[in-house]
């Protein structure tokens, strides 16, 4: 199924029906197939077709499911995992050989800081660091051996918007493969693709899945790559369930009147956060305060999810807004029906050094709001009664 339109190819999107002509595709719970004859067998092992073999390499949910990204995110292929990190990872581990370098940008998630920092070092591999406001630096940055330009628009926690074309033609001059995380944005609202990148990053637990449930990951786009990262990925084993990839490809389905809602009500609540006299500043991508509103306008469809604001106070308020909070969820998830409050400093990136959590644009009264679907006002109303 090919369409223009996001909403079609995350419902009609679907792999080949069997003999009982379900309308929704059906759960495929096996380990594994089996082969017609001898040569269907040497034939499947030998790459010669393209078939089921054994779920860990594919199977028919985690194939639908990733077909509806690359539909959604003008992908030519990708690769569906079990968890979002995991995708981080094996996109990075399958790309990368010891000696090469990394140029990312300093706000990312934390655990995605902690591979660059801590463990992808182990294998001889480094990564040098530009912040949200010294993107003429990212240049000088690149060494002989940089392989990979990677970034988070929006960003994890701070909600700073880059902008991905500058980033790709960066990376095309130079010739880098351009990675994004596209998980703030989802495809419904973003498609980097466009503006350059080669490689696209979801961890669907977040909004995908939107409904706190299961865990998952994907990484689309250039379908040489994801060979690569497919082929390390088969035999490393972080596959996707079947049971998670079917949930996913359905909840894709709602993605679009979703997210929708969540922006508007993520809207309402930074205009209200604005005006309020206990709080420093307020970020969010539509609002026409924040320093990138226009680029956030020329690459956004709308704002998304999630609003950041620091709370006069430092770390102490932060903490005393978190236990004051009665009806907002206090979690470690975002993208959720459910809204989802986070304390950064003192959670998510908590193992960071102070220095690294300032250099992210995380102060210690940072606080990040994951609005979620409930009334707006209801939101509203208990951020009022938690900041007196």
């Amino acid at each position: 199924m090919n369409s223009k339109h996001i909403e079609t190819a995350a419902i009609r999107t679907q792999i080949e029906r069997t003999q009982f002509l379900e309308h929704s595709n059906p759960l495929y719970l096996t380990s594994s197939y089996i082969f017609e004859d001898a040569e269907d067998m040497r034939a499947s092992f030998a790459d010669e077709k393209e078939r089921n073999i054994y779920s860990r390499y594919s199977n028919p949910n985690s194939s639908e499911f990733v077909e509806k990204i690359c539909q959604m995110e003008g992908a030519e292929r990708g690769y569906a995992f079990a968890t979002g990190m995991s995708a981080v990872f094996s996109t990075f581990a399958a790309l990368l050989d010891s000696g090469d370098h990394i140029v990312s940008c300093q706000s990312i998630f934390g655990s995605t800081q902690t591979l660059f920092n801590n463990i992808l070092p182990k294998w001889n591999i480094s990564t040098s660091y530009f912040r949200i406001n010294e993107i003429e630096r990212i240049e000088n940055l690149i060494q002989p051996n940089t392989k990979i330009l990677y970034a988070e628009s929006p960003t994890n926690p701070a909600v700073d918007i880059l902008d991905l074309e500058l980033l790709g033609n960066i990376a095309k001059k130079h010739n880098l493969i351009f990675i994004v995380d596209n998980c703030f944005a989802t495809p419904y609202l973003q498609q980097p693709i466009k503006f350059g990148a080669d490689l696209v990053i979801h961890s669907a637990t977040k909004l995908i899945d939107g409904q706190g449930r299961v865990l998952g990951g994907v990484t689309v786009g250039n379908a040489e790559l994801i060979q690569k990262i497919y082929l390390f990925s088969r035999n490393t084993g972080p596959a996707l369930s079947p049971f998670n990839a079917w949930i996913l490809s359905k909840s894709l389905e709602t993605l679009p009147v979703r997210v929708e809602k969540h922006c508007d009500n993520a809207l309402k609540t930074a205009k209200f956060l604005k005006n309020h006299d206990k709080v420093n500043f307020v970020k969010y991508p539509f609002l026409k305060s924040h320093p990138q509103h226009e680029l956030a306008k020329k690459q956004m469809k709308f704002g998304g999810s999630i609003v950041a604001f620091e709370i006069k106070g430092g770390i102490d308020a932060g903490r005393n807004f978190l236990n004051s909070i009665k009806l907002l969820s206090l979690s470690a998830n975002l993208g959720d029906t459910r809204s989802i409050v986070t304390h950064p400093a003192s959670t998510t990136h908590a193992k960071l050094s102070e220095e690294d959590r300032l250099k992210t644009g995380i102060s210690g009264g940072l606080i990040r709001i994951s609005v979620g679907l409930e009334h707006a006002e209801d939101i509203i109303n208990d951020l009022k009664q938690a900041l007196k």
